[in-house]
């Protein structure tokens, strides 16, 4: 533990550099609050290895598994779970870092996601907005503790939402991002593939309809960057589902969920998903478990967040949200394709609200996004509408002294 606690202490200094180039490209960064979330995340760090020493933990198996054989680094390099052996190999065979150490290592990365969502926040939306009576919105979205929880640990968790936060980031202006652009596709294609796909397929819907006035070399750049990435892995991409030879994909597709869906029901927390609308099947993966079917202390405490969910999402259920959907910018859209995507794929495949709980936290924060950005524009408008009707009080209260004046 001893080493765990150094190695937190180097990775809090890094941090701080971090921190400090961030403040000079962002007039807007806060590093007193980015400090804060930093504790707030080591302390869930703590929550999450105190709950992986009494019960089940893949963080134990990413541990164990580069040790195990007479295995090189590269015979590691591949998608989801042999990707998060390989990077954890280097650490585990060459520097030597414990199961703590590891722990705290991939609970920095997790961290290091919530840096990037911030950025993704504030540069797209500088309007300040309370919920709740006085809660400021960014600030309830970046303390959420589930996804805390299971972005604190040794897994896929912690990578990819660093990956998908950082991509997220960089799309707004890849030219002079391209690190954290290249870095976050990586991540997220070697992780999970198939969300790799809904991000290319988002990006590029959202580049073809967004509202700015983007450069044709620019559009084009996307499209050939994310469509070229997407016929590069496809067969990888099909693999996931074990339909990488298949002459009928919808049909094996279907045979694949419904698979996969029953293995995981089989579990104390497995709910019956297959058997529901499809309206129910994204309510049970957004907003459960709810109190009446929470799985054990966790699901009580999940639960209390998932209504917050549930209550934030009844936000945007007004007649004007088609329309603000219909004009709003790239980000808006590419957020709002990722999550119903991903939404739509994983509804199929997932029956254990264990893993829903998990599962989701990637996706999320696109829609949270996508709330925080149409609650912003109402206000912003609201303002715009209230100063206009100032301005034409004023003129006319001007044109009445000079009629006034000239009789």
């Amino acid at each position: 533990m001893i080493g765990a606690l150094i190695l937190l202490f180097i990775l809090f200094l890094l941090t701080q550099g971090i921190y400090s180039s961030m403040a000079k490209r962002h007039s807007f960064f806060s590093r007193k609050l980015m400090n804060y979330l930093f504790f707030y995340h080591v302390f869930f760090f703590g929550v999450y290895y105190t709950y992986a020493l009494f019960n089940p933990s893949d963080s134990k198996r990413y541990f164990d598994s580069p040790q195990e054989g007479n295995l090189d680094w590269i015979d590691f390099f591949g998608t989801s779970t042999t990707f998060i052996e390989f990077i954890s190999y280097p650490f585990v065979n060459y520097l030597h870092f414990n199961y703590e150490m590891m722990m705290v290592l991939f609970a920095w990365l997790g961290f290091i996601g919530f840096l990037y969502a911030y950025l993704f926040f504030r540069e797209n939306i500088p309007v300040k907005i309370k919920v709740f009576r006085s809660i400021d919105l960014l600030t309830l979205i970046l303390f959420f503790p589930n996804m805390h929880f299971w972005t604190a640990s040794l897994g896929k968790g912690a990578p990819i939402f660093m990956g998908l936060m950082m991509f997220a980031y960089a799309v707004k202006n890849p030219k002079s991002r391209l690190f954290p652009l290249i870095a976050g596709t990586i991540l997220v294609y070697y992780i999970r593939p198939h969300v790799f796909l809904f991000v290319a397929v988002g990006t590029v819907l959202g580049y073809m309809s967004g509202k700015e006035k983007i450069s044709f070399g620019r559009k084009i750049l996307i499209y050939v960057a994310m469509i070229g990435g997407l016929l590069l892995v496809q067969d990888q991409i099909l693999a996931m589902g074990g339909i990488e030879d298949s002459n009928d994909l919808v049909s094996d597709f279907q045979d694949f969920s419904e698979d996969r869906s029953q293995g995981l029901s089989t579990s104390g927390s497995g709910v019956d998903m297959a058997s529901y609308p499809l309206p129910y099947k994204f309510f049970t993966f957004w907003f459960r478990p709810l109190f009446f079917d929470a799985p054990g202390i966790l699901g009580l405490i999940t639960s209390v967040e998932n209504l917050m969910y549930l209550l934030l999402f009844i936000k945007i259920l007004k007649a004007d949200f088609i329309k603000f959907i219909k004009n709003s910018p790239v980000a808006v859209k590419m957020s709002l394709v990722v999550f119903l995507l991903s939404s739509f794929a994983m509804t199929f495949i997932m029956s254990n609200l264990g893993i829903i709980m998990r599962q989701k936290s990637m996706v999320m924060y696109f829609i949270f996004f996508v709330i925080y950005y149409y609650l912003a524009q109402k206000k912003y408008n609201r303002i715009m509408f209230a100063r206009k009707k100032k301005r034409l009080k004023e003129i006319a209260m001007r044109k009445k002294e000079e009629l006034a004046f000239v009789e």
